[in-house]
């Protein structure tokens, strides 16, 4: 293909994806795309409704009928599309819901076939932590072959080598109701409700230990408390309780999660609060809001998008060439501004010097910032900002600092807290959430970070930079990739490394570059562009997926730019790729690329599709185009 001819379609490409974003914007500025995962959240809301005798058939229904179109033949669930075989725990969920749905009954062909898979990979005992809690709670499971976390840790000082805090924010708030459930055994039986028994294979299991020193850490922290062991106990569950309560946001949910606030209401009633007392009718309320509709059917989403889908859209869309006075941006810009978070929250914990100024992924969030949406909502603000600096200076300068002070000691940016890599948290008898439990630095965000921080915020010198530049070296892999947390997988922290290093004034021929560089190319498909599996982020190693995605071919094609093989014919057949896929309507743009939990929870982002190929189109262009006013 011509090199103008190439050229022509990317502008055309680039006019048709821009034209589609700006008459999808809200009136009130802001996008808010489907957040869309596998089966888990449906589940658990049918299961949520009947167990709380909430009579909302329609949505029971909807559900329901999703759950049904994602069951494989084999009669088990995945997580996604080239998972082996099935997923346990999905399928033990999606078997649950569906009973209680009405539609399926146990005898029905699909729903034995999924009986046999359950049982033929050991039943509920080899489930995740949270199946088995939500097992636990609906009485089908017992408590005692479940990790009992002391309540009492609650009360233990942040300066104590072992302390509740050590948790991440999104780990603690799914402890702290589970605590109290597990300390209570509650359970929630429907009484005329299915038998899951037959899903029990006959072999024993034991009951969960846990570590030795952890009973002995908390016992001598309380060592100073003057109460009586009873009246300490009680003090705990009393903090748990406020501890929920002061991080529900204003729709009822605990920190905008559907599984935490799930597992918070189980735990209210466990506390003797009635089934339809104030606090738990607004949660579900609040979860009820959270339902999108994915364009094929109806999804239950864990949480909401809006902050990052209007940054992600407002930086690509003025990365194509649309001003920064143009009247999509400004709304945007108000929107995004509005909704920069102005109270301390528990990440103040361990950034002492830290000012509010942060941004969350959901519009109802305002306690919980991270690091990746206000660094793109820095760049979705920064030209925005220097043309009505009277307006938005001032916003930009807080999310600046409030960025700034979450850079971890080693050098690396974490998402959500700093400094939470304590390493008593690996003994804990929860292999499969390991990694959701403390927050380290990634690569994907210390590569944005430094990208943000030289290319928009221009500190291209300094501490900062620099030990976020050392980090970065110091944690490639040795086939030259890096490991990405947030996306899938490593193509997605490549990505962010290159850009990252590059804008912060490492050469593209250093050898870290080049090694990246040769990874990314090893990989590209015969069809020019990339793809990667869900797998790799649980195996810890590249695994090719088979197909290439809209959002991976993006990010590799905009890190191979970046390092200077704008020429390259990769770059060429990666970007023909790119144009064709971004027509694409199967599988490929519906592969979930958003990573969550290693092995238990990936997303598709309905906005990447839109989002990645904009930015790396343009920055194939080199120069932005202009397009007219709508």
């Amino acid at each position: 293909m011509a090199t103008s001819d190439l050229h022509a379609r990317v502008y055309e490409k680039i006019a048709g994806i821009t034209n589609y974003l700006m008459h999808s914007q809200a009136a009130d500025g802001s996008w808010c795309y489907c957040f869309e995962s596998a089966t888990l959240t449906d589940s658990y809301m049918i299961i949520l409704l009947r167990h709380l005798n909430i009579q909302d058939n329609t949505l029971i229904y909807e559900l329901g009928q999703r759950i049904i179109s994602k069951q494989e033949p084999s009669g088990a669930w995945k997580l996604f599309y080239d998972e082996p075989e099935g997923n346990l725990s999905a399928t033990i969920e999606c078997y649950y819901a569906l009973l209680l749905t009405g539609c399926r009954s146990k005898d029905d062909p699909q729903m034995k076939k999924a009986r046999n898979f359950i049982l033929s990979k050991g039943g509920p005992h080899q489930a995740s932590s949270l199946t088995k809690a939500m097992l636990a709670l609906t009485g089908h499971y017992p408590w005692e072959n479940t990790p009992n976390l002391p309540v009492e840790i609650i009360l233990l000082p942040t300066w104590l080598p072992v302390n509740f805090y050590d948790f991440v924010g999104y780990a603690r708030v799914h402890f702290a109701p589970l605590m109290i459930c597990r300390d209570k055994q509650f359970i929630l039986p429907l009484p005329d409700g299915p038998d899951l028994s037959d899903l029990f294979p006959p072999s024993p299991t034991s009951p969960v230990d846990l570590p030795e020193f952890l009973p002995q850490a908390i016992k001598s922290g309380l060592k100073n408390i003057p109460l009586p062991l009873n009246e300490i106990h009680c003090l705990a569950l009393s903090k748990i309780e406020r501890y929920m309560l002061a991080r529900t946001e204003k729709d009822g949910t605990l920190y905008c999660y559907f599984t935490s606030t799930f597992l918070m209401i189980f735990a209210l009633l466990a506390l003797g609060y009635e089934l339809r007392h104030p606090v738990i009718t607004k949660a579900v309320g609040g979860l009820k809001t959270m339902t999108c509709f994915t364009g094929i059917d109806y999804h239950q989403q864990e949480t909401t998008s809006a902050i990052w889908d209007t940054a992600l859209i407002t930086y690509a869309l003025q990365e194509s060439g649309l001003p920064c006075h143009h009247p999509a941006i400004n709304k945007a810009a108000a929107f995004l501004s509005a909704k920069q978070h102005t109270r301390f929250g528990d990440w103040q914990i361990h950034n002492h010097r830290g000012r509010p100024g942060g941004w969350g992924f959901s519009r109802t969030n305002t306690i919980n910032p991270d690091v990746d949406d206000t660094a793109y909502t820095l760049r979705a603000l920064y030209r925005p900002a220097a043309y009505f600096p009277e307006t938005l200076g001032e916003a930009w300068k807080a999310g600046l600092d409030w960025l700034l002070s979450m850079q971890n000691s080693d050098g690396g940016w974490p998402a959500f807290e700093k400094e939470t890599a304590k390493k008593w948290l690996d003994f804990l008898p929860i292999p499969d959430a390991k990694s959701a439990l403390t927050d380290p630095s990634a690569a994907d965000l210390t590569g944005r970070a430094l990208e943000f921080l030289t290319n928009y915020a221009g500190l291209y010198s300094g501490n900062h930079v620099r030990r976020g530049i050392e980090w970065l070296l110091r944690n490639q892999e040795s086939n030259g990739a890096w490991f990405g947390r947030w996306g899938v997988t490593y193509i997605y922290g490549t990505w962010a490394a290159i850009t990252g290093l590059v804008a912060a004034g490492v050469n593209p021929g250093h050898k870290a570059i080049k090694k990246a560089v040769k990874w990314l190319l090893s990989i590209q498909n015969p069809d020019g562009g990339w793809g990667e599996s869900c797998l790799s982020d649980l195996e810890k190693k590249y695994i090719p997926l088979g197909f290439s995605t809209p959002s991976q071919t993006a990010w590799a094609i905009d890190a191979l730019i970046t390092a200077g093989l704008r020429d390259n014919i990769a770059i060429t057949r990666g970007t023909e790729a790119l144009l064709l896929l971004t027509a694409d309507s199967g599988v490929t743009p519906a592969y979930p690329t958003g990573a969550g939990l290693p092995g238990g929870f990936y997303i598709h982002y309905h906005s990447y599709r839109h989002v990645w190929p904009l930015v790396a189109l343009a920055h194939y262009l080199k120069s932005p185009i202009f397009i007219s006013n709508p």
